[in-house]
């Protein structure tokens, strides 16, 4: 079965629901659905009300990355991969730090189970670095380079292992778009906050625009939206944004 991300072509905001009920997340969908391509359920959520939230979120017709970044043996990983394909998700995440033997595992594991159950196949990205880490956080981690060159040796490793795309910050999107050549490598970025936001724990962040112009195929935006007084406005005001940088970005590239 095809990939369900494919071309490019879906809107590109992606908004976390970042809240600790199945109640708040429903409430978020129904007043926020139409705004932007999906939205993002991870490790909160999904440990506060299981796989149950996923699939209330998929039947009110939104497409979800799942974002629980899994990271174990490989037969356990491609395993939790099988199961992510059957809930029907569009995109899930595993850690590139696991490794390519875990990567080729899961990616044949759910083209191998979309195909023999008819099921669309979900695209598998790996996380390169999360965007609070930076270099001081990698030294006490025995990781001498720095944030930008391992997250690229990361994001290559994932493209020759057989994954679909990765998560990478804002100030690493234009060093992997030079570097991995995989076509349709899908490139999706969360540390995003819009001018005048918060900058919370997220370290390497750029705006919407910026990380669309840099190359990004999706944003992930949570709580600039979640904790501003009309989120759907906040939403809407970041898709104007990014649709703008997109049209802006075409045109100089033309």
């Amino acid at each position: 079965m095809q990939n369900i991300v494919q071309n490019k072509v879906w809107n590109k905001l992606i908004i976390a629901l970042d809240v600790d009920t199945k109640s708040k997340a429903l409430e978020l969908v129904d007043a926020l659905r139409d705004v932007p391509g999906m939205f993002k359920i991870g490790s909160q959520l999904f440990t506060a009300c299981g796989p149950d939230v996923v699939r209330e979120v998929i039947k009110q017709g939104a497409r979800i990355f799942l974002d629980l970044k899994f990271h174990d043996i490989p037969a356990t990983v491609a395993a939790a991969g099988i199961e992510a394909t059957r809930l029907g998700v569009s995109i899930f995440n595993i850690h590139a730090g696991g490794g390519a033997e875990m990567m080729r595992r899961t990616a044949g594991a759910v083209s191998e189970c979309a195909e023999r159950e008819g099921l669309d196949r979900p695209n598998v990205i790996a996380v390169t670095l999360v965007t609070s880490s930076d270099a001081t956080e990698l030294k006490q981690m025995g990781v001498l380079a720095s944030p930008q060159d391992h997250a690229l040796r990361l994001a290559q490793l994932a493209a020759e292992s057989g994954m679909d795309g990765v998560v990478a910050s804002p100030q690493e999107i234009e060093l992997i778009r030079s570097a991995v050549t995989k076509p349709d490598f899908l490139i999706v970025t969360p540390g995003v906050r819009p001018a005048g936001s918060e900058q919370n724990d997220q370290k390497r962040i750029m705006t919407p625009a910026q990380a669309i112009c840099a190359g990004a195929d999706f944003i992930v935006v949570g709580r600039p939206i979640l904790n501003a007084p009309d989120p759907r406005q906040a939403a809407v005001r970041i898709v104007e944004e990014i649709n703008a940088a997109g049209s802006s970005s075409a045109s100089t590239s033309g």
